[in-house]
């Protein structure tokens, strides 16, 4: 980081802003690759499935503009230092077929979902309760898991090639968020010092073991290795 990170009310200002930015691009973005992976689906039910998740996407998205700008703050430039690394982690998961797409979805989003859960312990009541809400919000898990478990069942030879695909994503995913974190300061003053005089770098890499811990957990549920 080239600067010092912000301090005091502008400080926990601008740390609003940018997680709910970053929060919002990464809605966005779930909203239109979702849509385009439903139009791909084996099935009917499941193009539905994805369409559903989709919608979510969109109206999280929704909600986080509109939060923006009671903070003051336009959606439009909230999200855009955030593009660059969200696309970048996009453009290097591209998925091979509709199963690894919903890999992808699942496990990307979980972590994304565990890494700004993070953050948001540390920003003011309004904004932590939105953003707690959202995160909690989302409601695909069962139908990913049980389509991944039913193709593996099917085919015991692709659950081997999507826990390769797991593997990829959650180094790409951590990179991505590491990245988000470097790039911002006043985020990276929430992970540093958010916690208080007890929390710092040592405490940072906890995060992001608790972060792990966590994937591994949801590829087991998966029924693939991590």
């Amino acid at each position: 980081m080239t600067s010092a990170p912000p301090s005091g009310a502008d400080g926990a200002l601008e740390a609003e802003v940018d997680l709910l930015g970053a929060l919002a691009y990464g809605e966005l973005t779930g909203f239109l690759r979702l849509s385009q992976d439903a139009g791909s689906a084996p099935t009917l039910v499941q193009t539905a499935e994805l369409g559903t998740l989709a919608v979510e996407e969109f109206q999280h998205y929704q909600l986080l503009s509109e939060r923006l700008v009671e903070l003051g703050a336009d959606p439009q430039a909230a999200m855009r230092p955030f593009v660059a690394a969200v696309d970048a982690y996009h453009e290097r998961t591209t998925p091979n077929d509709w199963l690894e797409g919903l890999v992808k979805a699942y496990v990307g989003e979980g972590i994304a979902t565990d890494f700004y859960r993070e953050i948001a312990a540390y920003v003011p009541a309004p904004t932590r309760d939105l953003v707690l809400r959202l995160l909690d919000e989302t409601s695909g898990a069962e139908f990913v898991v049980g389509a991944v478990r039913e193709a593996t069942a099917r085919d015991p030879r692709v659950a081997g090639r999507l826990a390769l695909w797991g593997r990829r994503l959650v180094g790409e995913a951590l990179s991505q968020a590491q990245r988000v974190a470097a790039d911002r300061d006043s985020l990276a003053a929430l992970l540093v010092t958010g916690g208080g005089a007890g929390t710092d770098l040592v405490a940072v890499g906890k995060i992001f073991s608790r972060i792990t811990e966590n994937h591994v957990r949801r590829m087991l549920r998966l029924g693939l290795t991590a």
